[in-house]
């Protein structure tokens, strides 16, 4: 699998507002992307036949990758620019509370009792892995938010931070460090090289199964035993 790399057509980098871990380099990033996923709708649905957003990808059991291997990755957008989506699998060892500490945001619910403060921030993939990126239910509007679905919106702004930090966000989320992300049909040279199995997301897996059970639980949204596909190309 090649090594990965930020998408200029996708993620660029950060503007004041942003999920910024290690200091304040500021850009535009997701305010290009959304301009550019309504501009350029027509002329995708015309050069893009495979769209992933809103599945998942689950690594086959066959690979051998040490970032990719195991993983589930929910696909927060797809198109002829390229794609990217965020594991959902892979905790740190670093909570959200000890992230609020090290940018410097102070939880106004109490981060050592409340549940929130005690989840772990994932590994959301190799790019961008100095930065934050959150997957939540839509709640309100944020600075930078990509509308994947109805239910699923992908935000890189603070904003959502100092929600969070008020113990008003959403329910629903994962907060990860980095991404993962493809180049211009890299990601179908791997589907067709048997490295993913792909179907429809499902949210219960992504936000309430436990997440060392996401993998077991995503394979069973296949409806057939993925033992039996070593050498079969990955669809559903």
């Amino acid at each position: 699998m090649k090594k990965q790399k930020p998408l200029n057509s996708l993620i660029e980098d950060f503007e004041d507002e942003e999920i910024e871990l290690v200091g304040h380099d500021f850009s535009d990033l997701l305010d290009q992307t959304i301009k550019l996923q309504h501009a350029n709708a027509s002329e995708d649905a015309e050069k893009q036949t495979l769209n992933l957003s809103n599945h998942f990808l689950i690594a086959m059991p066959s690979m051998q990758d040490p970032v990719f291997g195991g993983s589930v990755v929910y696909m927060c957008e797809h198109n002829s620019r390229g794609a990217m989506g965020m594991v959902i699998n892979r905790p740190t060892d670093m909570t959200i509370a000890e992230l609020f500490d090290r940018i410097d945001l102070q939880l106004e619910i109490i981060p050592n009792s409340h549940p929130l403060g005690q989840k772990p921030v994932m590994f959301g993939g190799p790019v961008q892995s100095d930065r934050g990126f959150v997957l939540h239910a839509p709640a309100g509007k944020f600075t930078s938010s990509l509308k994947v679905s109805d239910e699923v919106s992908f935000t890189t702004s603070r904003d959502i931070l100092e929600l969070l930090a008020t113990g008003e966000a959403p329910q629903r989320l994962l907060l990860s460090i980095g991404y993962a992300g493809w180049d211009a049909g890299q990601l179908e040279k791997e589907i067709l090289d048997n490295g993913w199995l792909t179907v429809p997301a499902d949210l219960d897996v992504m936000f309430e199964v436990p997440i060392e059970q996401r993998f077991d639980a995503a394979m069973k949204l296949l409806g057939f035993d993925p033992l039996m596909l070593a050498s079969v190309a990955g669809h559903a």
